[in-house]
């Protein structure tokens, strides 16, 4: 099979779908590899070491489309990308249909078969492709709220940790997922006053094991998470329904009433964000202020740190990758469960339950597709 990798155009992703390494494994299992020229260069691999892996460089980027029959990528195409793809191509990479109409339409239209990274899911629940990117997300959301609480950056002026008769900054997780897990842990570890929200008590008590006593686990309860928030000088929002659109947990009269120089990190915008007054931003342009709150809501966090991303993404799916190369995305669907429940769309069909909803579209289900 050939497979494409292209360079990511999102404004500041770095990462790049495969590394040489990964390349060579593909290029081994007799298999060619294109690679747009310059695509790994921000995570700092070469052209030459893509050459020594056994991959070919393109420097055209409507012929690396054009000869590709699976086209691997880190971030949903834009939609300057949408003319390049043709009936028939396999595409596997984050989409986030789900908060994208118009992608949806575009590979519908194509017939385009694509599998969306972040909805392959095991049989326990748990989703293998989506974890690590989580996992950095949810560190960098205390991160970069601990940046923007400075006062020369429009913040409250309150430092995160505190100090020794100075109480640390109130931090509020909606969400113990990967990313509020992730989250949680960095703000104690940087000695913030976290209280967690979620909505799953068996999730609560494995917490509860996890990091008992250092945090505030609660149920997710409107009444409990207004009073919080409210008081909060740090909430992040991390909250995911596999495949579908997030739930709306905080309403702009909520975001109205918080103190001034707050912060909201939205993690869940990728899936239309959590908080009402969340929309999208890049890492050119991050933050904007609503009612005095300052929102930092990037799309791609994990792109500013693309030697870990990529490196963490590409032990997750390069197995994937094989197995769509070696058996094509129908018969590897069958054979794969969660690599099923990774297929989206197929030749002009909806075929997650998730996307179909949040469009209004209709549901096809993979397994009788082809049968």
């Amino acid at each position: 099979m050939i497979i494409a990798v292209p360079k990511e155009i999102k404004d500041h992703e770095y990462r790049v779908s495969m590394t040489p390494e990964a390349a060579g494994t593909v290029v081994r299992s007799d298999h060619r590899v294109l690679v747009e020229s310059g695509a790994g260069e921000g995570g700092g691999y070469s052209d030459q070491a893509y050459l020594a892996a056994g991959a070919k460089i393109v420097n055209d980027r409507a012929r690396l489309f054009g000869e590709a029959e699976l086209i691997v990528k880190v971030k949903e195409p834009l939609a300057s990308e949408y003319p390049l793809f043709q009936k028939g191509q396999t595409l596997f990479t984050f989409l986030h249909l789900a908060a994208d109409r118009s992608l949806t339409e575009a590979l519908l239209e194509r017939e385009i078969a694509a599998i969306a990274y972040e909805t392959i899911q095991l049989p326990d629940g748990s989703l293998p492709v989506l974890k690590p990117m989580s996992a950095i997300a949810g560190r960098m959301s205390v991160l970069m709220g601990a940046f923007y609480l400075q006062k020369i950056h429009g913040g409250s002026g309150v430092l995160l940790p505190g100090i020794p008769g100075v109480p640390p900054a109130r931090v509020v997780i909606l969400g113990g997922g990967t990313v509020g897990t992730n989250a949680a842990q960095m703000a104690v570890g940087l000695s913030g006053q976290v209280t967690l929200f979620h909505r799953e008590t068996d999730r609560i008590q494995n917490l509860e094991a996890a990091v008992g006593g250092k945090i505030v686990l609660r149920v997710s309860r409107p009444d409990l998470i207004e009073q919080a928030v409210l008081s909060a000088d740090l909430v992040i929002g991390a909250v995911l329904v596999t495949g579908a659109k997030a739930p709306k947990l905080i309403g702009r009269h909520l975001v109205a009433g918080m103190r001034k120089g707050s912060v909201i990190i939205d993690v869940s915008v990728d899936q239309g964000g959590c908080i009402e007054t969340s929309r999208p931003t890049t890492h050119s342009d991050p933050v904007y202020v609503v009612d005095g709150v300052i929102h930092y809501c990037v799309a791609n966090m994990p792109g500013a740190f693309p030697r870990t991303a990529t490196a963490a993404l590409g032990n997750v799916t390069l197995p994937y990758i094989l197995k769509v190369a070696d058996e094509g995305v129908l018969k590897a669907c069958r054979h794969d469960s969660a690599l099923s429940k990774g297929l989206n769309v197929y030749q002009g069909k909806v075929t997650h339950p998730g996307v179909a909803e949040a469009h209004g579209m209709k549901y096809e289900n993979p397994k009788f597709i082809g049968a």
